[in-house]
């Protein structure tokens, strides 16, 4: 069969998947294995398809590689400490199994490696989640992406590592590329912003590749360089958005590869099932390293439950472990299995967090740090409450508190932004507009509006629902950007503001203000020349 009918395949399984609300990127696997099934398999294309995915992938871990951020302690410091504990538990279990099951095979050498594969979680599956929510802006959102980054950056070691080539000596002439930051951002921004900007991404994650692959070291590692280079400047963090899907469209080669290799041995099956379940037991750990690291309970339960699945990172570590003999080919499935489990038992857990919280709140905030509650944002005397203060909530601030004055009160979850606010002297505070805990300690009795400038219409469900559940009666105004969502908002009693819609009114009362006020200026200018005339 030739390799696009392939990629049609996988997108009828994907899409099937994404009906049952699991990630595309089970159907994908599926996908791969009723192809086995068929005895269909894959030519040239699916495999550069699959190598491009694994470069776009690093290149794009580069690209958000906040450094400043990963050195925070409740980042590093969890991810380190759980990665081990996570090994040494997977080593016991596939060490019990070996003895229960000595056809497996399994040695020193193998469990080492299999039990680095499955302390990951997936990067997929986290952002899925996070987007379908409208929380990919949340603080547990940005937590759990932080450690997703250090656990990348662990397995992107191993692969450059993995071949056992020693670098050339002409590689020292990489550091050539340290001061090359501002010559390729002038590039990017030459490159303006549509096909041109994104060919120039591709351009640069090849040559990262191309060029340490050149000296003796693993592409990869060029292409996660090249991309961290380009970090924290905003033409990388649009790069970023504008390869987020051909890198995983690029993937699908690789997902595919893998069910394509077949299925494992029956007793290999049962284990790779059990493996995929054990992911359950990853925020039980997740938890309280959270909160020893002063994270509050409510961002811990809901970053730690995100995190409960094993990683397509995995599949690659151990596909690159595979051709090296350290484990056995068949691994590869298995592993795909495991995953395919860990997001089957992980959804679910994922829907009921927010419920879970709600449900054992009390009995969660005892693991809450001094640190954390004395940092909880100062609410008193607030009548105006402004969620989200980017533009349009600083533009919605700036109007009312002409009125209101101190009574007004924005709030936000990003530190630097807050900052920015804080130099001018807003009221601004720290707080998830949807973290109920946030609520209990706002007088709700004595708040006459909230508005919600969030621009995201998941998110602005959530807090307008929470809001009715406490009790809130008071009036609530929303951003929206489509007219369904407006519909779907002012059924529930809230005032909408299409931002598309509108924004031509205010354009035109803009102008229009403007016109006046030349009419006005030119009427003054004729009738101080007339007497002199």
């Amino acid at each position: 069969m030739p390799d696009p009918l392939l990629i049609i395949v996988a997108l009828i399984c994907g899409m099937a998947s994404r009906a049952v609300g699991m990630p595309a990127l089970i159907g994908y696997l599926a996908a791969g294995f009723v192809l086995h099934e068929l005895n269909v398999g894959g030519g040239e294309m699916l495999a550069k398809l699959a190598e491009m995915g694994i470069t776009l992938l690093l290149f794009s871990i580069g690209l958000k590689l906040q450094i400043r951020d990963l050195l925070l302690p409740r980042i590093w410091g969890t991810t380190v400490i759980h990665m081990l504990v996570t090994q040494l538990v997977i080593l016991a279990f596939l060490s019990l199994a070996g003895q229960l099951m000595p056809g497996l095979g399994l040695s020193i050498t193998s469990n080492l490696v299999i039990a680095f594969a499955f302390s990951f979680s997936s990067t997929v599956f986290v952002i899925q989640i996070m987007q379908e929510r409208g929380e990919m802006a949340s603080r547990h959102a940005n937590l759990a992406i932080g450690v997703l980054i250090i656990q990348d950056l662990a397995a992107v070691l191993f692969l450059a590592a993995s071949t056992g080539k020693v670098p050339e000596l002409s590689a020292l002439w990489l550091l050539l590329l340290l001061p090359a930051r501002r010559p390729i951002v002038r590039l990017l921004r030459l490159a303006g912003h549509g096909e041109l900007f994104t060919l120039a991404g591709f351009a640069l994650a090849i040559l990262g590749a191309q060029l340490f692959d050149s000296v003796g070291v693993k592409g990869d590692l060029g292409a996660l360089l090249i991309g961290v280079l380009l970090a924290g400047e905003q033409k990388g963090k649009e790069l970023a958005r504008n390869l987020l899907y051909f890198k995983d469209l690029f993937l699908v080669g690789f997902f595919l590869s893998i069910g394509l290799g077949g299925w494992p041995s029956p007793s290999l099956m049962i284990l790779a099932f059990a493996l995929g379940a054990l992911a359950l037991l990853k925020p039980l750990l997740y938890f309280p390293l959270f909160t020893r690291f002063h994270v509050a309970p409510r961002t811990a339960l809901l970053a730690s439950n995100s995190l409960a699945n094993h990683s397509e990172f995995g599949l690659i570590v151990i596909a690159v472990a595979a051709t090296q003999g350290w484990v056995k080919p068949e691994w590869s499935s298995a592993m795909s299995i495991a995953i395919a489990v860990s997001f089957l038992v992980a959804s679910p857990l994922n829907r009921l967090s927010h419920t879970m919280y709600r449900r054992h709140r009390l009995r969660l905030l005892r693991h809450e740090s001094p640190l954390v509650r004395a940092q909880r944002p100062d609410t008193s005397n607030v009548r105006v409450l402004v969620l989200g203060m980017g533009n349009i909530g600083t533009g919605a601030y700036e109007a009312i508190a002409r009125s209101y004055g101190e009574q007004v009160l924005g709030i936000d979850d990003n530190d630097r932004k807050l900052a920015q606010h804080h130099a001018m002297h807003r009221r601004v505070a720290a707080a998830d507009a949807s973290d109920p805990d946030f609520w209990h300690r706002v007088a709700l009795d004595q708040l006459e509006l909230v508005m919600l400038a969030l621009t995201n219409h998941q998110e602005n469900m959530l807090v307008a629902d929470l809001l009715r559940e406490l009790g809130y009666t008071g009036r609530i105004a929303a951003v929206v950007r489509f007219d369904e969502e407006a519909t779907a908002l002012e059924a529930k009693g809230i005032s909408a503001f299409n931002l598309y819609a509108q924004a031509g009114e205010g354009f035109a009362a803009h102008a229009a203000q403007g016109l006046r006020e030349r009419r006005s200026a030119d009427r003054d200018v004729n009738e101080t020349e007339e007497p002199g005339s």
